[in-house]
């Protein structure tokens, strides 16, 4: 990342995961974390401001708990890059209670798998999410594209949208009245790229 509050990344959908990752052991990445189980709460105020500017305030579970603001950023050549502020903390549920304490509210759960690597000074995550496979890049924005290239990944299928606008657009292709993007959902569902409007990007 540019600084410690900048983040900037770019997404990929992606048919093989498991190609990804061999790639990236054999460009000798760094594994920072094992396939891990994320649970992400999105938060809102009754208003919807925060969905409706394109910023986010999510608090996620995996090896660790972590509360998240970000801006809503500006696209950069397929690549978002915002203001992002991130800090941990000790208790998911007390953390939880906090945020709604202050008159927020859940109103998006949504899960995925993630293993993650380092490469050139970036990250680059695995996801595993019900609606698909995924790659993200995230680091400075001029190592983006050459990682995204050493990877076999087309740069112009990028995806500049989140899990969440996925989301929602396979409600609306599908017509699904869930509101959380979990695998219980999802069960035995097949989504499709046209589902997502998305180009598959390791074709």
């Amino acid at each position: 990342m540019n600084d410690s509050n900048q983040e900037t990344e770019v997404k990929f959908y992606v048919s093989d995961l498991t190609e990804i990752e061999m790639r990236l052991h054999s460009l000798e990445a760094h594994l920072i974390q094992g396939r891990v189980r994320e649970i992400n709460l999105r938060f809102d105020n009754p208003s919807g401001d925060f969905q409706r500017e394109g910023r986010v305030l999510r608090l996620r579970r995996d090896e660790a708990i972590r509360l998240t603001y970000k801006d809503s950023g500006q696209l950069l050549d397929g690549a978002l890059s915002r203001r992002e502020i991130e800090f941990a903390a000790s208790d998911f549920d007390s953390a939880k209670q906090f945020i709604e304490a202050l008159g927020y509210d859940v109103v998006f759960v949504y899960e995925k798998f993630r293993t993650t690597f380092e490469l050139d000074r970036a990250h680059i995550m695995l996801d595993e999410t019900p609606i698909g496979d995924f790659i993200e890049i995230e680091g400075a924005m001029e190592t983006l594209k050459p990682i995204a290239n050493k990877l076999g990944l087309n740069w112009d299928a990028a995806v500049p949208a989140s899990y969440h606008a996925l989301f929602k657009r396979v409600c609306e292709a599908r017509g699904f009245a869930f509101r959380d993007l979990s695998f219980e959902n999802f069960k035995g569902l097949k989504i499709s790229e046209s589902d997502l409007r998305v180009t598959v990007a390791d074709r």
